[in-house]
């Protein structure tokens, strides 16, 4: 009789988790800041994957990296009758006229990547976002360069006891560039290490144009002085590494090799560590973000409670949803490749 009553509860625990999620016939507008953002890529995907998952219907576009376009685009979503948005922003400050057009309609907005300033968040009550502490990525960033230097006394080119290093930074007055820049150095010289800058430039996440910056910094400093590359992100030290195999370094001749470091842990940055091109990464988790970010949509725009138990995800101040990030090392990597 006991094992009957068991199946039974289970059942209906089931049954109970498939309703919280029952979708209505009304999607949810969604805009990505530019598609061929590489981890936006995955956190897409990973949208597209919860939506099927859990029934909903998910309309999501590309803003072509312009916030005109993208206020068009949520003007548009609104019009069409979508029930919740989900809103990677092309510039952080648009947040504010972006949660208005919301507010006005009372339609649940959930942001993603780019953190509104506080006072947008607690100006409506329908609004969340998922993301991650940037400050997090920077320290473990600092910390895999302050290892290998560490484990590596060779790696001090010039036996001065200090690290010559580049710093290729994402968009101006992006939270996470402006976060994951300070906390890496920051990580140094909490390791005991002292650092020089060498060179320190914007590259908006791009890959090409980071190619660019450090050529121009090889030229500058000359590539025997350099002796470690932080990039925000990993399409960023991909493009600097890119410039560096064009000096002949980091193609498996050990005395020509500079530790690259970047953020997200994406395919081809882990491709990048299997060749011994790239030191590490830090994992910025598509996955999850994509996850959260739908479930909190399809559960507010059918007016249901969005709780740590609705969503499975912890949220802070009834508001944020943060996922951790991971280092990611030689020792690691693997366990990450799919």
């Amino acid at each position: 009789m006991k094992k009957y009553v068991v199946v039974l509860a289970a059942l209906c625990l089931a049954v109970f988790a498939v309703s919280a999620f029952a979708a209505s016939d009304d999607p949810i507008g969604a805009c990505i800041y530019k598609y061929d953002d590489t981890f936006m890529t995955n956190v897409r995907r990973a949208m597209l994957a919860e939506a099927e998952k859990l029934g909903e219907t998910l309309d999501v576009v590309d803003s072509q990296n312009r916030q005109p376009l993208q206020n068009d685009q949520v003007d548009a979503h609104i019009s069409k009758g979508v029930k919740a948005l989900v809103i990677n922003p092309v510039d952080r400050t648009a947040a504010e006229p972006l949660m208005n057009k919301a507010k006005a309609e009372m339609l649940p907005i959930v942001f993603i990547n780019r953190e509104p300033y506080e006072e947008v968040m607690k100006a409506y009550d329908k609004i969340w976002y998922v993301g991650a502490k940037a400050e997090e990525s920077g320290t473990q960033s600092g910390q895999i360069i302050a290892d290998y230097f560490k484990a590596n006394p060779g790696a001090d080119k010039n036996k001065d006891g200090k690290i010559q290093y580049i710093m290729i930074r994402g968009e101006q007055g992006h939270q996470d560039a402006t976060l994951r820049t300070e906390y890496s150095t920051k990580a140094m010289k909490d390791a005991g290490f002292e650092i020089v800058e060498l060179g320190n430039d914007t590259a908006n996440w791009d890959k090409v144009q980071a190619t660019d910056k450090m050529k121009g910094f090889i030229s500058a400093v000359g590539i025997d002085n350099i002796e470690a590359v932080l990039a925000n992100n990993d399409d960023m030290a991909l493009g600097a590494i890119e410039a560096l195999k064009a000096e002949g370094y980091n193609l498996g001749d050990a005395a020509k090799y500079i530790p690259v470091v970047g953020v997200d842990a994406t395919a081809p940055a882990l491709e990048a560590m299997s060749k011994g091109e790239l030191l590490g990464t830090v994992l910025n988790d598509a996955d999850n973000q994509g996850f959260a970010a739908v479930k909190i949509a399809a559960l507010a725009g059918d007016e249901k409670p969005v709780t740590e138990e609705s969503i499975g995800y912890k949220i802070t101040d009834g508001k944020y949803i943060w996922i951790p990030y991971q280092p990611v090392t030689v020792e690691n990597y693997k366990e990450f490749m799919k």
